[in-house]
């Protein structure tokens, strides 16, 4: 592998001149769909206003991102692709890019990395070469070409080169960051690119600690299956579920960077919110509420709203009566009931059921009635009330709210599936006029989407991405679950950094609940965001947090900056503007992490950060909340340990450890708490500490 080249006057002239016609051909791409003209195409408004917004979408797609290169790398194939292998004939070269562009002739100056001629950029090795004679990757600095290094690929393997990284590699995975997550198209590794590129039809779980970028190869898989199945993904829609709006906020970058515009991202609250949550449960009752068991509660109390007929129905029509007998419409009810389909669709289905029978009884008669006959029984007043009385419209947000409230009613209906401590768990303690009135917790608007799916089949989309996977209750993987029952799924996480009473204790108990139990599961091990010492020192809490995982492995070159202060309990933060007892050794680490250029988080227990703050604003530094967008005149966030999951900086001073655990109901939890905190570095950590450091880091 050759070092990264600086020559201005021969190679990287050159590429700088292609980089200048590969932007000068994407701005007339984009003009040539600016300039397009509908008004003669569109056959109505209608089709004109899709037409109109597809072309929005594709001029959006085509901008020319400031400070993004429109290349990063470059192929030179032994021979052209998918060609005949003529003896002495060259390859063709390809420049591999976030986009395609193209010239005025239709050649192309830029390929998609999804491309499958774009595939051996991450996947090629002097051990598998796959045709490839040299493969060039690109450095930038802002949008300015900068350097390139080569690997000869059809060279002889040499063992010196097999352990050697590339610079430009770690130069990228270095390079600081400030604002929201970035694309790490230009540094897929092959175990990552397996997982991307992996088919629509199977669902993936990717297990990964912190710093394996499996929330980069999350996003990257959605954009490589936009590209491979547009057309129908266009129909069936792709979704990005996160834990929280800062965790979202922080990646919505990504997919429009590499050209993916229409995803839409959500949290796991907001596909249940059917109900406004305003009020909390307690650890005990939401570990019920998420239990499994649960669904079958609730399936027994809205089924016992069906009764057996006990009348006939007599249909008046014209001077002719007819009467379908109370034997015959249980057997309807029955029928229904065993064919399992939604309360809401068998309930639809009834009356028509009633009305066939009638028009049976007609035709034996010597009538001769057609589906006009059929439909205008089924909505006949007897057959309606019949409907009414037997199979009932059911609300299901009032159905929950009755197995919460009415004690009797729940204990009929979870009878040999909770127990008697469990109902007392969740039963709330005061009576509640409406569904408007009640304090709907998490729990419970999960538990009213779980009812609604059964009344009415919730819409499936094509694929869903599913991040921090591991904190999510076995009711809300099916409340997911639900949302991709015709489509597939990618499930994201690490069962270490599991922090909710409920977290998962394995992905194959998850991906049963999610109705993917035939998904496979990843392991990513090799972490490129961590640095070596910072992952080795988190490290140390594994074997008390997850005892069955392996560690992560860091393939950083540098060990990056770390150290463990004590600092004095009664020393102060003081300036000018006054004084904050007991903060002036995080203040002062917090001033060196900001002498260093990148961004900085202050992660502290959520009971912490109230004093923190003051501390900071007493000493004249600003601060971002999580989720806020880092600039270079604010780069430092103050982040309470509650909301760090998925996040990163550049410096981390981590506040009181000991803190962030005892902030959590039990000690596995509190640990894992801390694991996560301590992993949010990409160039260097600080833990400073007036107490004792939990005794698994000792």
């Amino acid at each position: 592998m050759s070092t990264p080249a600086l020559d201005p006057a021969g190679p990287l002239s050159r590429e700088r001149s292609h980089l200048a016609s590969s932007r000068a051909a994407l701005r007339a791409m984009r003009e040539d769909a600016e300039a397009l003209d509908i008004r003669d195409v569109a056959a109505n408004w209608v089709s004109a206003e899709a037409l109109a917004h597809q072309i929005e979408l594709r001029v959006k797609a085509l901008a020319d991102l400031a400070g993004t290169p429109l290349f990063f790398g470059r192929l030179d194939y032994l021979h052209t692709p998918g060609a005949e292998r003529a003896e002495g004939a060259d390859g063709e070269r390809f420049y591999i890019g976030r986009r395609h562009v193209h010239n005025a002739e239709g050649d192309p100056m830029v390929i998609d990395w999804r491309a499958p001629v774009s595939q051996p950029f991450y996947r090629a090795s002097k051990q598998d070469p796959m045709d490839i004679a040299l493969r060039r990757r690109f450095g930038f600095t802002g949008g300015d070409l900068t350097a390139y290094e080569d690997e000869r690929l059809s060279d002889p393997v040499d063992p010196a080169e097999a352990s050697r990284t590339s610079r430009l590699l770690q130069r990228e995975i270095e390079r600081p960051r400030v604002g929201p997550m970035r694309d790490i198209v230009a540094t897929i590794q092959p175990e990552q690119d397996g997982i991307v590129r992996s088919g629509l039809s199977g669902t993936v779980c990717v297990q990964g600690g912190p710093g394996t970028g499996k929330t980069a190869v999350g996003l990257h898989r959605v954009a490589y299956l936009l590209y491979a199945h547009r057309e129908r993904l266009a129909r069936t829609g792709t979704l990005v579920i996160g834990p929280n709006r800062s965790f979202l906020h922080y990646i919505e970058q990504v997919l429009p960077a590499l050209g993916e515009l229409s995803v839409r991202q959500a949290t796991v609250d907001d596909l249940v919110a059917r109900v406004e949550v305003c009020g909390t449960d307690d650890a005990a009752a939401a570990v019920v509420k998420g239990d499994a068991r649960m669904a079958e509660v609730l399936r027994r109390a809205l089924y016992a709203q069906v009764s057996m007929p006990v009348e006939p129905v007599v249909v008046v029509r014209g001077s002719r009566r007819w009467r379908v007998a109370a034997y015959e419409l249980e057997e309807i009810v029955r029928e229904l009931l065993d064919r399992d389909i939604r309360y809401g669709a068998a309930r639809d289905a009834l009356p028509q059921r009633i009305a066939h029978a009638v028009l049976v009884q007609m035709e034996r008669s010597g009538e001769a009635p057609d589906d006009r006959v059929q439909d205008a029984v089924a909505r006949n007043s007897a057959v309606k009330a019949a409907v009414k009385a037997v199979w009932p419209a059911v609300e299901p947000a009032k159905l929950v709210l009755r197995l919460l409230t009415d004690a009797e009613f729940l204990a009929e209906h979870a009878e040999g599936v909770l127990s008697a401590d469990e109902q007392k768990t969740i039963l709330w303690g005061k009576p509640v006029r409406s569904v408007k009135a009640a304090k709907w917790s998490a729990a419970d608007a999960v538990l009213v989407d779980e009812a609604s799916d059964l009344v009415e089949r919730t819409h499936s989309l094509g694929h869903v991405v599913l991040d921090e996977a591991q904190d999510l209750s076995p009711m809300q993987y099916r409340a997911v679950g639900r949302r991709c029952t015709t489509g597939s799924a990618t499930v994201l996480g690490d069962l270490a950094q599991g922090t909710t009473p409920w977290a998962t204790p394995s992905w194959e108990e998850a991906l049963g609940h999610l109705g993917k139990g035939d998904a496979v599961v990843e392991e990513l091990t090799a972490g490129f965001r961590v640095p070596t010492d910072v992952i080795a020192y988190a490290s140390r809490l594994l074997p008390y947090i997850a005892p069955g995982l392996a560690p992560v492995a860091s393939v950083r070159e540098s060990p990056g900056v770390f150290e463990v202060r004590e600092v004095s309990a009664g020393a102060t933060a003081a300036t000018g503007a006054g004084e904050v007892s007991g903060t002036a050794g995080v203040v002062g680490a917090v001033r060196e992490a900001l002498a260093r250029e990148g961004s900085i988080g202050l992660i502290a227990a959520d009971a912490r950060v109230p004093v923190l703050a003051e501390a900071l604003g007493a000493a004249g530094i600003g601060y971002l909340d999580p989720g806020a967008e880092t600039t270079r005149e604010t780069r430092l966030t103050l982040v309470p340990a509650s909301l760090a999951k998925g996040l990163e900086y550049d410096y981390v001073v981590l506040d009181e450890p000991g803190a962030v655990v005892e902030g959590e109901p039990d000690e596995r939890t509190g640990l894992r708490r801390l694991y996560v905190a301590l992993t949010r570095a990409v160039s260097g950590l600080t833990v400073t500490h007036s107490g004792v450091l939990p005794w698994q880091l000792r």
